[in-house]
């Protein structure tokens, strides 16, 4: 009987309170919208990320002092070093063939005889990607024998970490700000819903109802105005990419969809887990100071 009445209460003050939460929700909807599209652009650009750290190579030059048994024995254990993913020997005819491919001519037809050395490519699992660890990695390999020349591009692995940093950072924050901003909201409209029912809380308070069965009709009130913010929001992040983004830019469209595939069950979570605790957070300070009264 409680827990129907409970409930009951919950949805018939959503439907009393009919302006501060339809306000509540639209600005709700539209804070969460943003958050969406955000969000999408962000978990892209992570994807993007590990795409451009699984590209990173390391390219170890072999002196002409190492045979060719010891160049193989040397790129077996470059192969067990923790966070290679592959590495692959590459002879010098390999190498004139590869320039060959990448400039269109032929060394060895230019200067006479093929001045390019053999070497070792690495690439890297992505977590391992990463400056401080290939800086870790680089004297390892270097120990393995003697006449070992290591490149890679430095400034551009660099680049990549700066920038993750900086885009994490501020779509972090932004995204803490409107979810704050949006626990507010709900916790305002739902302040407004216990003031005005005041009298009705000072009687069940005096016959003797707990401060739980008071205050869970408002928190689920708070929940069903999350809940409907979120569903709106994630229709109209919907409309905006299998829409709009599919018909005019197909292109950004098939790099975005991973991700706002994820993020419109997402933000109906996101939804109710904010009216879910902005109720809750109102709730709770209201029949605190009520009860000191």
């Amino acid at each position: 009987m409680s827990l129907s009445f409970i409930v009951r209460e919950g949805f018939s003050g959503f439907g009393r309170a009919r302006m501060p939460a339809a306000i509540t929700v639209t600005i709700s909807f539209f804070a969460l919208v943003l958050l969406g599209l955000f969000s999408t652009v962000s978990l892209s650009f992570f994807d993007i990320m590990q795409e451009l750290r699984s590209r990173v190579e390391l390219e170890v030059f072999l002196g002409d002092s190492l045979t060719e048994a010891q160049a193989a024995g040397v790129t077996g254990k470059i192969r067990e070093l923790n966070g290679v993913r592959e590495a692959v020997y590459v002879t010098r005819e390999e190498a004139a063939a590869i320039f060959s491919r990448d400039f269109g001519e032929d060394v060895v037809r230019i200067l006479g005889s093929n001045p390019l050395p053999r070497s070792i490519r690495l690439k890297f699992q992505p977590e391992y990607a990463r400056p401080d660890s290939i800086a870790g990695v680089v004297p390892l390999i270097t120990a393995l024998a003697p006449d070992l020349e290591v490149r890679y591009n430095q400034k551009y692995l660099g680049q990549i970490e700066q920038n993750g940093k900086l885009f994490t950072l501020l779509t972090g924050g932004l995204g803490l700000l409107i979810a704050v901003a949006t626990v507010v909201l709900i916790g305002y409209t739902i302040r407004l819903a216990l003031y005005s029912r005041q009298e009705k809380i000072r009687t069940m308070r005096l016959v003797g109802a707990t401060a739980w069965f008071i205050g869970a009709p408002y928190v689920i009130e708070g929940a069903l105005q999350g809940i409907l913010s979120g569903l709106l929001a994630a229709g109209a992040v919907y409309l905006v990419f299998e829409q709009l983004l599919f018909t005019y830019e197909p292109a950004m469209y098939e790099i975005l969809h991973p991700s706002a595939m994820v993020i419109y069950p997402g933000l109906v979570l996101l939804g109710l887990a904010l009216g879910i605790f902005g109720s809750t957070l109102s709730v709770g300070k209201y029949l605190r100071s009520a009860s000191k009264r």
